[in-house]
């Protein structure tokens, strides 16, 4: 059993160094996608494990629209801004949700400061902007901590960062989208009726989310 563990981790850390940004994920379904119509107001979610258990937590959210998720569960914002171009502006959407930044707080591919954090997703925005895209910049979701790397103080990081990404947001005269302060408990966590993990929301967790981020999307449309 413990052999069988060792190769499952060699093989993994093997893949994730042959295609670090984990471009292959969506490619076949990218090259399956048709092209939007003229009046199709198509949305892609940018993100990681949050936003691609967003599909698995209530399918229909994204089959009854034209909402198309593409999270990568693990991933941290060089990487999402290494797969952009393929995962998002290549799909040609009106509006691109941007939700990212606490698995570099959880140091998945490395240590990362705030600013760094920051600079990544302003890359994202940047980058949406210039090919005739709305970004909306989400704020980071409560954590009060982390299972799989503990100790490392999500809960006063993440306040502090989502104060960044709101700046910038007033910055670039762009949508901020708050999800921090309708889901964090008194600990600046998720409560367990919200992520049972403390992390990743349950139903209920993506149900406060969808009303938001429906109403952002909304707005982004009519600008």
């Amino acid at each position: 059993m413990r052999l069988l563990l060792v190769i499952y981790l060699l093989s993994t850390l093997y893949m994730s160094a042959q295609d670090w940004p984990n471009l292959t994920k969506y490619q076949k379904a990218n090259s399956e996608l048709t092209e939007p119509s003229s009046d199709e107001k198509r949305v892609v979610f940018m993100g990681n494990s949050i936003t691609e258990g967003w599909s698995m937590a209530n399918p229909n959210f994204f089959s009854d629209t034209a909402y198309v998720n593409r999270g990568i569960g693990g991933q941290t914002t060089p990487q999402m801004l290494l797969r952009f171009r393929q995962d998002v502006i290549n799909l040609n959407p009106k509006v691109v949700l941007i939700l990212a930044g606490t698995n570099d707080i959880a140091g998945n591919t490395g240590p990362m400061t705030l600013e760094q954090i920051r600079d990544n997703i302003l890359s994202m925005v940047e980058l949406a902007e210039i090919s005739g895209i709305c970004p909306i910049i989400c704020s980071v979701l409560p954590a009060y901590d982390y299972s799989w790397r503990p100790g490392l103080n999500p809960n006063t990081k993440i306040p502090k960062l989502n104060t960044i990404l709101k700046r910038v947001a007033e910055e670039k005269g762009i949508i901020y989208l708050d999800y921090f302060t309708a889901m964090a408990d008194e600990r600046n966590g998720l409560p367990k009726d919200l992520a049972e993990d403390g992390v990743h929301p349950t139903k209920k967790g993506y149900d406060i989310m969808e009303v938001l981020a429906t109403k952002a999307i909304k707005e982004a449309l009519a600008k």
